[in-house]
């Protein structure tokens, strides 16, 4: 990371908070590679704190630079107009991603909105906050796909795509993810959104071991796979995801969409193209969906990949 492109960064970061809407957004995303020596930085806005993140150790002259920067940013016109209160530097780098408060006092459990749904984050003890969003097209798509049916989300974390799933008017949706602690905050989220709790189900389970649990509240119309790129001693990308696919014929009702999603950029959308061809021939590719803008990257195959395919 190069002090010398903070000028840069800081240009940007108030030019979108100019344009920051009344919702959770991504204002800066320097892993998209788009501006050199900015590599291993981003810029979060939860509506009035901003979040930002280092991915790899800075030397001091960089992080001198940047927090007198952000406390400089403090004092201008924006801050004011958009009502800033806080600001967060988040170590992800180190070990448990140590934050630190350069401005204002944090509130480290604000509900944010997003697409005019509430979610509940966790700031600063985390290395993510609850809720990704890279995946906002992705919850966007589910909500008006969902309406009337039974769905599944498998690696479900903090439920966000059922909370945009009972939203779109799905009958049920089926959570599975081996975190207690995440389907907590799922049933959190539905919560905050008034959502019928009967129409939700929280698994958490080893996906691997717990087919027939999941398949009785099949069949499904929609499934959503989107598991981490790689969990010690639960999941291996490459290895695992493979052996998802082949399940999907026997869960899937007549007509019924999947939605699976990776975000390694080891891989290309080839990887999830084949690898259902492979395993679960019956299903056809329709689509990759489009990420958010603010997450332009110089290789779209190295950024999220979001597909659709239909059985």
């Amino acid at each position: 990371m190069q002090a010398s492109s903070l000028e840069l960064f800081f240009a940007k970061l108030k030019q979108q908070l100019t344009n920051a809407p009344h919702e959770v957004r991504r204002l800066f995303h320097g892993r998209g590679r788009k501006y050199q020596g900015l590599e291993q930085i981003t810029c979060d806005w939860a509506q009035g704190q901003l979040l930002v993140n280092l991915f790899k150790q800075a030397d001091e002259a960089f992080l001198a630079q940047l927090k007198q920067g952000l406390l400089e940013l403090t004092q201008q016109p924006v801050w004011q107009e958009v009502q800033g209160s806080a600001i967060v530097l988040q170590h992800r780098y180190d070990d448990g991603a140590p934050s630190e408060v350069l401005f204002g006092e944090l509130n480290s459990r604000p509900v944010v909105v997003e697409s005019g749904l509430k979610y509940q984050l966790d700031i600063g003890r985390n290395q993510n906050f609850g809720l990704f969003l890279d995946m906002r097209y992705g919850r966007d798509w589910v909500r008006e796909h969902a309406k009337h049916k039974n769905v599944l989300n498998l690696f479900a974390y903090t439920c966000g795509f059922s909370v945009a799933a009972i939203a779109g008017g799905a009958d049920l949706v089926v959570n599975v993810d081996m975190a207690k602690a995440s389907l907590s905050k799922g049933r959190d989220n539905h919560r905050l959104n008034e959502h019928n709790l009967n129409q939700v189900k929280f698994l958490a389970h080893d996906i691997f071991k717990s087919w027939g649990k999941i398949k009785k509240s099949g069949p499904y119309e929609l499934i959503i796979i989107d598991p981490p790129s790689f969990q010690k001693g639960s999941f291996a990308l490459t290895k695992d995801y493979k052996k998802i696919l082949r399940r999907l014929p026997d869960l899937l009702a007549p007509g019924g969409q999947v939605l699976a999603c990776v975000n390694s950029p080891q891989v290309d959308c080839d990887f999830l193209i084949d690898s259902m061809k492979e395993e679960a021939p019956q299903l056809s590719f329709v689509k990759r969906l489009e990420n958010p803008p603010e997450f332009a990257d110089i290789d779209e195959q190295a950024s999220l990949k979001v597909l659709e395919f239909c059985y």
